[in-house]
């Protein structure tokens, strides 16, 4: 397949470029743009052939639902059964933004969208060039990340090309993203309100505007979901080829632990990567990789630094643990996944 590539600057939009891609979208093509959470592969929602080629092109199980995006906070009418008091709420606090809402579906959205689910996740990006593409298009659009399935999500142009050239029928570069991780999806379906997959809009933001919000099992531990309502949560995900382990302790007993395990490692000739904050970079011995100083730049730069052990050759990666809550739930649920719950507990 030859893909089409073009670039385009979010404060300064083309919309020739809009237009050309919108069009593609229309004619059930499949499209790469970016959004303000990560890189996201769209195609036509309403479409079941177009929606087909979003798993071809990911390598993805056909009963991994998709997120469905909309340009406009009425465009969601047409996709639901019910907005409630409750879905309100969220939407004028958090929409356009980083917050993805589970409702009942509308028979207009296809099993094939939908995951063979009587449910349809539906988010408004507040990404500028994701918006235009939408209203663009004219049709809801359905986008998963951009990355091939169980990967870590694409935050910038150059994740994008390396896997996802000659997959899809065109690609949409803009800058980095970001939040750098994907968006809250959050289960209105049922009686309870439940955080399928955490984001940015943390189970304390959402509790703010709800009261009780429940987090899902296997958001913090090893449960699979079988049946998953929202992408993201079978456990097996955002995984690099490097082996990606979490170290728990005390700071100093950490960096201890891992200089020893990278001693073994050179002894195996295997190449070591440690994930750690700006100020322990110089505790390791080994090649480090560095997050940044808070939790928002951790979750900004965890993906990339994911996709960059396969970049170095790196073989065995270990991970400093963060505190589960506010946006440490959303860094430790990433981590846990991507590291298949291999977890050294000092």
């Amino acid at each position: 397949m030859e893909t089409i590539i073009m670039n385009i600057d979010s404060e300064n939009i083309d919309y020739k470029i809009i237009d050309i891609f919108g069009k593609m979208l229309k004619e059930g093509k499949t499209v790469i743009f970016p959004t303000e959470t990560v890189y996201g592969i769209g195609a036509n929602a309403l479409d079941e052939s177009a929606a087909k080629k979003i798993y071809v092109a990911k390598g993805r199980p056909s009963d991994n639902p998709l997120l469905v995006h909309i340009a406009e906070v009425d465009d969601i009418h047409d996709l639901v059964e019910e907005v409630d008091g409750r879905a309100k709420l969220l939407m004028e606090k958090f929409w356009p933004g980083p917050l993805t809402i589970v409702f009942k579906k509308k028979r207009s959205i296809p099993n094939v969208t939908s995951g063979g689910l009587d449910t349809v996740a539906i988010r408004m990006p507040s990404d500028k060039v994701a918006r235009s593409l939408i209203k663009a298009s004219g049709v809801p659009i359905a986008a998963p990340s951009a990355n091939l399935s169980g990967k870590p999500s694409p935050t910038k142009p150059e994740h994008i090309l390396k896997d996802m050239n000659g997959r899809v029928d065109g690609i949409l570069l803009g800058g980095a993203c970001n939040f750098g991780v994907e968006s809250t999806i959050i289960d209105l379906s049922g009686g309870e309100v439940v955080i399928l997959r955490p984001g940015s809009i943390t189970l304390e933001m959402l509790s703010e505007v709800l009261g009780e919000v429940k987090i899902d099992p296997s958001i913090m531990n090893k449960d699979d979901n079988q049946k998953a309502k929202a992408p993201g949560m079978k456990y097996t995900h955002y995984s690099p080829k490097a082996e990606v382990f979490i170290v728990e302790g005390d700071q100093k007993e950490v960096a201890k632990k891992i200089n020893e395990l990278n001693d073994e490692n050179k002894e195996k000739g295997l190449k070591t990567g440690v994930l750690c904050l700006n100020k322990n970079k110089a505790m390791y011995n080994a090649q480090t990789f560095t997050l940044g100083e808070t939790y928002e730049d951790v979750a900004k730069n965890l993906f990339d630094c994911l996709i960059e052990l396969d970049n170095k050759g790196i073989d065995i990666a270990y991970a400093e643990s963060y505190e589960e809550k506010d946006l440490g739930i959303t860094i430790m649920n990433r981590l846990k996944k991507s590291a298949g719950y291999k977890i050294i507990k000092l």
